[in-house]
């Protein structure tokens, strides 16, 4: 029988990455244009790799 391998992408758009990382649109946008989140343009498309938010929800301070 044939196994079906599930593929995670390694490119997120702003939607996806909104969801993943449990915020705004706006709120993402913001990191964006601080330069605390990297995000790529492919065309008129914004990707954002799922390291650079994984590193971005990492770096965010702890509360107590």
């Amino acid at each position: 029988m044939n196994k079906i391998i599930p593929i995670q992408r390694e490119g997120l758009s702003i939607a996806e990455a909104c969801v993943i990382a449990g915020i705004g649109r706006t709120m993402l946008y913001e990191a964006i244009a601080e330069g605390r989140l990297k995000c790529r343009k492919l065309g008129k498309r914004r990707l954002i790799l799922r390291a650079e938010l994984d590193e971005f929800l990492t770096a965010l301070p702890l509360t107590d």
